[in-house]
């Protein structure tokens, strides 16, 4: 799609921008030169209505301050082409594929980026498709009542005239974004690399309540731990998850920043942009080496959680082992006590039936026998178990 008659280019871009190698472009490939305003185009069908869809916001800037706020995509690119030395900023949130087709017909961009903006799950990169950067980075938030950190997505196009985001997902905050760049036009002035720089200012930002609530969730979970609570081990592990997925958006961010460092000399970037950007290096570059000390906490956590289950686990079989043992000596009591007086009844029985034909009843001596035997019996099995220890 193009609103463009053949011989109309935009005009040039500054050159402090890394971002062109060759000095600028002419969108698809038209050759560039100057001319009267268009005319008004038609509304493009990819477009949607002003107000739906998942264009968020959309403007047109010139020498670092607001001259156009657009109502859909055609007119943003309307707009753009009558701003001589203007930069266009679109925001979206999960776009449909015909307005990605849009922007990448307008703009030039490269397929395999627009394939990547429309699916998220991409892991952060910065890539150079011509003229043009693609960026990926993934924000995060902490929120509060679940105690846990919720990741969103964010994708770049940053261009010689244009920048471009594409959100999946709440994080981060990119109108607080434009709210700051445009109170500092002589920042927003410097093009779109300034605007690059506030997102990954605001993106890195972002991490600092997410480490803090992950120092504190550390804190309370080393006290539940040693407090003996029996679902701390599902919380460490929880959070180990959370901290990989940190580690992934925070780690290449440093690689990233240091290629876009690597350029300063070699692009012609602006000396306040590059303090700025060696400033969020600072800063992801502490944050990456933070989340690094909390898995390595959190696996030393662990390993003493695994450690306290297992002794708690030992003493309670120790304390089962040794309730048993204490059972056992009193059953061997309760055991030889009832075999010592066993004997006696067992005589006592015999000899109080009472028959008739029962010699021993006739005999003088029968009486102090049985005494006399019961006794014997009696004594040698108490001798017996004592000398077991049953006693």
């Amino acid at each position: 799609m193009s609103d463009t008659p053949p011989g109309r280019r935009r005009p040039a871009p500054k050159k402090h921008s890394w971002l062109r190698p060759n000095g600028g472009r002419a969108h698809g490939g038209r050759t560039e030169a100057p001319a009267a305003p268009d005319p008004a185009p038609a509304p493009d069908p990819m477009d949607p209505p002003a107000g739906e869809g998942t264009v968020v916001h959309a403007a047109v800037y010139r020498d670092g301050r607001r001259v156009a706020t657009p109502a859909s995509l055609a007119d943003t690119y309307r707009q753009l082409r009558e701003q001589p030395g203007g930069m266009a900023w679109i925001g979206l949130h999960r776009p449909s594929e015909g307005e990605l087709l849009s922007l990448a017909e307008e703009f030039d961009l490269h397929k395999l980026a627009v394939e990547d903006a429309l699916e998220a799950h991409q892991r952060p990169k910065l890539e150079r498709y011509g003229d043009t950067l693609f960026v990926v980075l993934r924000a995060a938030r902490y929120l509060d009542a679940p105690e846990e950190v919720d990741f969103g997505e964010l994708h770049l196009f940053v261009g010689p005239d244009f920048v471009i985001t594409v959100r999946h997902g709440a994080a981060p905050d990119l109108s607080a974004v434009r709210e700051r760049m445009e109170a500092a036009p002589e920042l927003l002035a410097l093009g779109p690399e300034a605007v690059l720089y506030a997102i990954l200012d605001a993106v890195v930002d972002g991490y600092a309540p997410v480490v803090a609530g992950v120092q504190n969730d550390i804190d309370e979970i080393e006290t539940e731990v040693f407090g003996g609570d029996p679902a701390v081990s599902r919380r460490i592990y929880e959070l180990a998850r959370e901290m990989v997925e940190f580690q992934r958006a925070t780690r290449p961010l440093v690689g990233m920043l240091h290629g876009l460092m690597a350029g300063f000399a070699k692009y012609g970037t602006d000396e306040e942009l590059q303090r700025y950007l060696r400033d969020v290096a600072d800063h992801v570059t502490h944050t990456s080496e933070r989340v690094d000390g909390f898995r390595s906490a959190l696996a030393d956590i662990l390993a003493v959680n695994a450690t306290l289950v297992t002794q708690q686990q030992n003493a309670e079989m120790r304390a089962l082992a040794e309730a048993g043992f204490e059972q056992n000596e009193e059953i061997k009591k309760i055991s030889s006590w009832a075999a010592i007086l066993f004997a006696p009844t067992l005589v006592g029985t015999i000899y109080g039936m009472n028959f008739k034909e029962m010699p021993e009843l006739q005999w003088a001596a029968g009486y102090p026998f049985a005494i006399c035997l019961m006794a014997v019996v009696c004594v040698s099995l108490y001798f017996i178990f004592k000398k077991r220890d049953w006693l």
